[in-house]
C-alpha cells in the first residue's frame, strides 16, 4: 500500500468579492482559484507554474492557511487544516517569500530574525539560542558572525538564506516556496536551488515551488502542475510535462523559455489574444476560447475535470486543447462551476444565497 499524500487539496475555490456603493454590497467574484484538487506526496517537490494572473500565489497562501479557502479544504496529514491550531500548524508548515528583505523587520539583527520562532514557541532562550541560530545560518552557507548583522547589509540571494534559516528554525515538514528565486541573480539562483535540494535531502522536507520560470521548476521539481486562470490544467512528472506537454497552453508555456540554439527553437505560433477575466471567465475550455477555437463551444458541454491518460499524468481534456477527451464524459452545466459552468445557476449555494 502506497503511503498517503502529506497534504490533499480537494475542491478549492478562493472568491474575492468586488464590492461597491455605500453598503459595500457585493458586485461580483474575482475567481482567483476556481476548483483545484491536488495530491503532495511526503518528500517531493511539486512545481506550480503559470503565468502572472493564474492564481498559482494564491493557492500558496490558502494552502498554507494564510487567507481563509471560499469553498473545499486543506488536509493535512489526515486532518482538516481548519481543526488544526495555528500555533501547531505553523512549526510543521512553513513559508519563504518572493521578496525575503520585505518579510524582514529592518531594525532587528539577523539573530532575532532566525530565533524569534524558536523563542515564541518556547523551545529555547538565551545561550542555546544563539547556539541553534548559528546552526541554522551554517545550514543555508551563512557564518556565525552574520548574527548580528542587520537585513540591509547582505545581499538578495542571502537574505534568502536568512529566509530560508528562519523556516527551518521550527523544524517543519512542509515548506512554501513562493518565486523564491524570482529576483535573484541567475548564477545566485543555481545556488539557492542547490542549497534547497540539499536541505530537502538531510530533512526529508516536502516543497511546492511557486514560479513562473519553467526551466527553474524543472531543475528542482519532481511534479508540475500547470495553472491557467485558476484551474490546473495539466499535472505530470517533470520530465514527463518537458517530454510530452499534451495541453496546448503547456506547449506554449514551454515554447516561450528562450534557447540559445538557434536551431533548437521551437516553432509553436505565438499565443495570441487576451487572457480572460477572471471576474467573468467563459464557460468551458477558457484557453480554447482565448485561442477563438472553433471546437470552443463543444468544450462548454463537457466535464472537464483532470483525466488521467498515462500513469501519473493528468490533462484536462478538451477538444480545443489536447487530443485527450471524451465527448461523452458529461455537461458542464451539470457538474457546476468547477468544471467550467459560469452561470449563476452554476455557482455555489454561498453565491446563489441559499
Amino acid at each position: 500500500m502506497s503511503e498517503k499524500p502529506l497534504i490533499e487539496i480537494r475542491g478549492m475555490r478562493k472568491w474575492f468579492p468586488i464590492k461597491e456603493g455605500m453598503l459595500s454590497s457585493v458586485r461580483s467574484y474575482v475567481r482567483a482559484v476556481d476548483g483545484v484538487d491536488l495530491e503532495i506526496n511526503r518528500g517531493e517537490t511539486l512545481g506550480v507554474v503559470g503565468e502572472s494572473g493564474c492564481g498559482k500565489t494564491t493557492l500558496g497562501r490558502v494552502l498554507m492557511g494564510l487567507i481563509p479557502i471560499t469553498e473545499g479544504s486543506v488536509i493535512y496529514s489526515g486532518s482538516d487544516i481548519r481543526e488544526i491550531p495555528n500555533k501547531e500548524i505553523r512549526r510543521k508548515m512553513q513559508i519563504v517569500f518572493q521578496d525575503p528583505g520585505g518579510s524582514m523587520n529592518p531594525r532587528i539583527s539577523v539573530r532575532s530574525i532566525v530565533g524569534e520562532p524558536l523563542q515564541v514557541n518556547g523551545i529555547c532562550e538565551g545561550v542555546e539560542l544563539t547556539r541553534k541560530v548559528e546552526e541554522l545560518l551554517e545550514s543555508v552557507g551563512l557564518k556565525p558572525e552574520h548574527m548580528t548583522r542587520f537585513p540591509h547589509e547582505f545581499s538578495g540571494g542571502q537574505k534568502q538564506r536568512i529566509a530560508l534559516a528562519r523556516a527551518l528554525s521550527l523544524d517543519p515538514e512542509f515548506i512554501l516556496l513562493d518565486e523564491p528565486t524570482s529576483a535573484l541573480d541567475v548564477s545566485v539562483q543555481a545556488q539557492v536551488l542547490n542549497l534547497l535540494e540539499k536541505i530537502q535531502k538531510e530533512r526529508g522536507l516536502t516543497f511546492v515551488f511557486i514560479s513562473h520560470d519553467l526551466a527553474v521548476v524543472r531543475h528542482i521539481s519532481d511534479r508540475i502542475a500547470v495553472m491557467y486562470l485558476g484551474k490546473v490544467v495539466e499535472l505530470a512528472d517533470s520530465d514527463e510535462i518537458y517530454r510530452n506537454p499534451l495541453h496546448a497552453y503547456t506547449k506554449a508555456l514551454i515554447s516561450a523559455i528562450p534557447s540559445p540554439d538557434p536551431d533548437a527553437r521551437s516553432d509553436q505560433p505565438p499565443v495570441e489574444g487576451d487572457v480572460p477575466s477572471p471576474v467573468d471567465p467563459p464557460p468551458g475550455c477558457a484557453f480554447g476560447h482565448r485561442l477563438q477555437h472553433p471546437d470552443w463551444e463543444k468544450s462548454t458541454k463537457m466535464d472537464l475535470s483532470l483525466r488521467e491518460v498515462s500513469p501519473g499524468h493528468w490533462v484536462q481534456p478538451c477538444p480545443c486543447c489536447t487530443d485527450e477527451y471524451d465527448e461523452d464524459r458529461g455537461n458542464s452545466s451539470e457538474q457546476g462551476v468547477a468544471d467550467g459552468g459560469n452561470d449563476s445557476t452554476d455557482a455555489p449555494e454561498w453565491v446563489r444565497g441559499e
